[in-house]
């Protein structure tokens, strides 16, 4: 098990936000990345839609041998992670918006959360926020056709600039010092929002939280690799190799599942 990969999955290429922090924490770890192009995005699945594909792939992933798996997809740990802990035996590291760090970080008192509608809506989600928002006033957002702005490789367009400035107009609007970026996708819009928030507004995602828990889970299993070169990926759509270029993948190969 040790040297066994580990197995990443999300929707699409949002997950490839948490893969580089896990491979820059984990150089010796081998990674098997699944995106689940072929029904992406999860945003407007049903809860029901995303457990299936969920254990569908995890049951794939573990078929591979993986000795642990990143659901690199916060809609996906919202809606799923407790039935695929109940599932499967291997550890699972699932992903949360946030909310914490930016609540202790607050200045103003103020913070945003832009994320699916699916995420906002999920128990998971509202627990999170009760747990670590107390005396913080959380403004919530979806973030409407942005997972397909950035699977379309358009994170940097104008396309992508106008309808952030429209999902971002209420929290704008409020002394909002942090912003929480509640889907991997969005961390691949950064750059746009950049231009978009004000200066004092800090940027938070998750992807070094998960590098970091995934490492303690390594460790209390004793299943740490001693060695490893690199990631494999694989999609279950026909891969659009433009798009993956974008994010510096030269190989991906089509799975059905």
């Amino acid at each position: 098990m040790r040297n066994s990969p580990i197995g990443v999955f999300d929707s699409g290429v949002g997950g490839l936000s948490v893969l580089n922090a896990l491979r820059a924490r984990l150089p010796k770890e081998d990674v098997i990345y699944v995106a689940d192009q072929a029904f992406a995005p999860y945003g407007k699945r049903t809860k029901s839609e995303i457990q299936i594909r969920s254990a569908a792939i995890s049951a794939w992933l573990i078929a591979q041998g993986c000795k642990l798996i990143i659901v690199a997809c916060n809609t996906a740990t919202t809606n799923a992670i407790s039935h695929l802990r109940s599932t499967f035996s291997v550890p699972f590291v699932g992903i949360e918006p946030a909310i914490k760090p930016a609540a202790l970080g607050s200045k103003t008192g103020v913070v945003g959360v832009l994320a699916t509608e699916v995420t906002l809506s999920s128990e998971l989600f509202q627990t999170t926020a009760q747990d670590h928002a107390e005396n913080i006033e959380v403004i919530s957002q979806v973030g409407y056709g942005l997972v397909e702005l950035v699977e379309n490789g358009k994170a940097t367009s104008l396309e992508a600039e106008n309808q952030l400035r429209h999902d971002l107009a209420p929290m704008l609007q409020k002394p909002i010092d942090h912003l929480v970026l509640g889907c991997t996708h969005y961390t691949f819009l950064r750059e746009t929002l950049q231009r978009i928030l004000p200066k004092e507004v800090t940027i938070v995602d998750c992807g070094n939280a998960v590098a970091k828990q995934t490492e303690r889970l390594l460790e209390k299993h004793e299943i740490t690799s001693t060695f490893g070169s690199g990631t494999t990926y694989f999609s279950t759509a026909l891969p659009k190799k433009k798009l993956w270029e974008l994010f510096g993948v030269d190989s991906v190969s089509n799975i059905e599942i």
